[in-house]
């Protein structure tokens, strides 16, 4: 805080041990908290409210108005949780009057050159990749990763669990616990690296896999996977997430794989 060479609006809430280096500028309406560490030439925009112990490196952006073209100097805001980490150049924009805010939950990592957009609200412990770019109004799930250079459209949900390969664009809604990738974006299988290093036994993930044989390789559309899932398939709460995922989709859940000719 006693940082000469930094600008801190005096309207700014920033707790006692919060470390801000040169070159930096904090807008008014900003809250900070404890043991965060903010780099230079970071700008940090009205309406941010940034956590506890979170790492923001040199050239991000955080809060900035909305690039929207309906966005008409509403109050809005951009939250983030604690323990995020957002690495260089990192741009996230704040809410329009849909959401009223953007949020980033705990324990996130977004690396270099990631852009979130107004009005996302993205889930605890995701890493987002370098380069990858949400646009507005999109959902995505807790432990969500995103390799890099990927593009998802605006709208779009991800669920819990879910990993998007590298270079991927986004424009279906992406189911919890499965892998996405190739052109156009496909089922490719269940991320199961990733649920075993969270705990889930080999059983559990057989159920998950037998449920997205049904959906994805049994030639049913999705109204009659998701009906004879329900019904012969044992309720447990991931059957029931996956279930409600495919009811609550809005933009249609992604395909799967096809090879074409």
């Amino acid at each position: 805080m006693n940082q000469p060479l930094a600008y801190v609006h005096p309207g700014a809430k920033i707790a006692k041990n919060v470390v801000i280096e040169p070159f930096t500028t904090i807008h008014n309406n900003v809250k900070i908290g404890e043991g965060t560490w903010i780099g230079s030439n970071v700008t940090i925009m009205e309406g941010a409210r940034i956590g506890k112990n979170c790492s923001i490196f040199p050239g991000a952006v955080i809060s900035a108005v909305p690039q929207d073209l309906k966005y008409n100097d509403e109050d809005t805001t951009v939250e983030i949780g604690d323990n995020v980490t957002i690495r260089e150049c990192v741009t996230i924009n704040r809410g329009t009057t849909d959401k009223m805010k953007t949020v980033i939950g705990n324990n996130c990592l977004i690396m270099a050159y990631c852009h979130i957009a107004h009005d996302c609200i993205v889930g605890n412990n995701c890493i987002f990749s370098n380069n990858s770019t949400l646009a507005g109004h999109i959902t995505v799930g807790d432990y969500v990763i995103l390799a890099g250079m990927t593009a998802v459209h605006q709208f779009c949900s991800i669920g819990n669990h879910a990993f998007v390969t590298g270079g991927s664009l986004v424009r279906k809604d992406v189911p919890p616990f499965v892998k996405a990738g190739r052109e156009p974006l496909s089922y490719v299988g269940i991320n199961s690296v990733g649920l075993r290093r969270r705990g889930y036994t080999s059983e559990k993930i057989r159920e998950i896999q037998n449920i997205y044989r049904i959906l994805y390789q049994k030639n049913y559309n999705n109204t009659q996977a998701a009906d004879l899932i329900e019904a012969e398939m044992e309720a447990t709460p991931e059957r029931d997430e996956i279930l409600q995922f495919i009811k609550n989709s809005h933009r249609g859940i992604m395909k799967g794989y096809f090879k074409s000719n």
